[in-house]
């Protein structure tokens, strides 16, 4: 006799279980997207309200189908509370759902409020049941309240026809198909009609709809990026031609420059306006900000700085020339930048800057900031520039940067700073420009824990 109860009872759960698997094999994928919806969010660090309701409507919904299960109610029939958390589940559904389509703006005012009040209302009929245990009135307030709703959403997807691009028609489609199933399977419930469920179907082609549009999006951005990178490749060989080749070989002259950008393209530049035989003229330049914009300056200040070599002689003159050049066509972008004229016929260095970190010379073991401002270019179109004369010895090393090198931050946030640069020249001075330029990167880049500026340096030695 026990023998048959036992053979019976495993042919109920067995049939149980084949009627049961495909509901319960949704209830774990419609999980699964939620929770990987969720785990999208927490690693965006940032609260999106989308994401956030549709991981719980996912989660909610999966779960539902699982607890709702006829194996579940053979597993758990004698625990008190799972009747209770069956019909609290239920009535939670509609409280992310409308959350989520408010969210996504799929309904009008009207729609939105209808949605939280509907909402709020399962809300409430999910703490009564959890405390108070199931009641049919309970079922049928739920799902007339639903059946509104429902018809409410429908309403706001048909009467809506404009400012709907192709991905949102298509969720749009998943959405009423599954508000048509739900409205079906709630107005069986209200009516006691005996049919099977349907609505998580309806739920998985909304899952899909979303599915497809999120993968053909992804897709998309992946060439739009791809496109992007490709033109940021052409725009870097496009600044890095503007950069002046190795200066070349002079009886007097030795000079080593050194270009690093933040990124693909930068605003920093360097130029060699003279190169002759007994005359360097060595012009750097810092354009705030980064990035494409700051690269598309700097090709204007190459043009602004070849229109003046006429003044390459008077570094005042050439600085407030090329301000001129630059005043009103930089979208309220300003430029840094320090000019050293070197002439070994007359002796002489002449030097002038525009707000640029001082020029460092190297002479007889020690080192000199050389220091003579104006202010920065294209900001004010009243600028000058006052030049400092200093005597030119032989083995005199001049050293122009940007402030990327001396603003290189550890992970403290300390500067490589002024005297550390110095420091490290004065520990160079048997080493050729090319050695000391390499070792000066090299140095700030240990120093620095991540690069946040462009590093660009030049070293000119003095032979006599």
């Amino acid at each position: 006799m026990m023998l048959a109860q036992a053979e019976v009872s495993s042919a109920a759960v067995i049939r149980t279980f084949a009627n049961d698997s495909p509901y319960l094999f949704l209830g774990s994928v419609f999980i699964g997207v939620g929770l990987i919806a969720a785990g999208f969010t927490a690693l965006r660090r940032k609260f999106d309200p989308l994401f956030v309701y549709f991981a719980l409507f996912a989660v909610l919904y999966g779960l539902r189908m699982w607890v709702q299960a006829d194996l579940t109610a053979f597993a758990f029939s004698h625990w008190w509370f799972y009747p209770r958390l069956r019909d609290a589940i239920n009535y939670l559904i509609p409280l992310p759902a409308f959350l989520f389509f408010g969210s996504a703006g799929l309904l009008h005012r009207s729609g939105q409020l209808v949605g939280y009040a509907v909402a709020f209302t399962g809300a409430g009929l999910a703490v009564v049941a959890a405390g108070w245990g199931p009641s049919n009135t309970l079922g049928l307030i739920n799902n007339v309240v639903v059946i509104g709703a429902l018809l409410v959403l429908v309403v706001n997807f048909l009467i809506r026809r404009g400012g709907w691009d192709s991905d949102f028609v298509i969720v749009r489609t998943g959405l009423l198909i599954f508000a048509a199933l739900a409205l079906l399977d709630n107005t069986r419930g209200a009516l006691s009609f005996r049919f099977p469920t349907i609505e998580p179907v309806g739920f998985a082609v909304f899952l899909a709809s979303l599915g497809y549009v999120a993968a053909r999006r992804s897709l998309q951005r992946d060439h739009e990026l791809s496109e992007i990178q490709k033109e940021l490749e052409v725009a870097k060989r496009i600044q890095l031609s503007i950069l002046p080749a190795d200066f070349p070989a002079t009886p007097h002259f030795r000079v080593a420059a050194r270009y690093v950008p933040m990124t693909s393209v930068a605003g920093d530049f360097y130029d060699y306006v003279v190169t002759d035989q007994k005359q360097a003229g060595l012009l750097i330049a810092d354009v705030s900000g980064h990035g494409v914009p700051a690269a598309l300056i700097a090709s204007m200040v190459k043009l602004a700085a070849a229109s003046q070599r006429e003044h390459a002689a008077e570094p005042g003159k050439f600085l407030g020339a090329m301000n001129a050049a630059l005043c009103g066509n930089t979208q309220n972008q300003f430029v840094t930048a320090a000019y050293a004229h070197l002439d070994s016929a007359t002796g002489e260095l002449r030097y002038s800057a525009a707000g640029h970190p001082p020029m460092l010379l190297a002479r007889d073991g020690a080192v000199t900031e050389v220091e003579e401002n104006g202010l920065m270019l294209a900001a004010f179109d009243f600028a000058t520039y006052t030049v400092r004369s200093l005597p030119l010895q032989h083995g005199d090393r001049v050293v122009l940067y940007t402030d990327g090198i001396i603003e290189a931050a550890d992970a403290s946030d300390e500067f490589f700073g002024r005297k550390r640069l110095a420091d490290l020249l004065a520990q160079s001075a048997l080493l050729s420009p090319g050695e000391v330029a390499d070792r000066i990167l090299s140095a700030v880049r240990r120093w620095t824990a991540r690069q946040d500026d462009d590093f660009t340096v030049i070293v000119c030695d003095y032979v006599q």
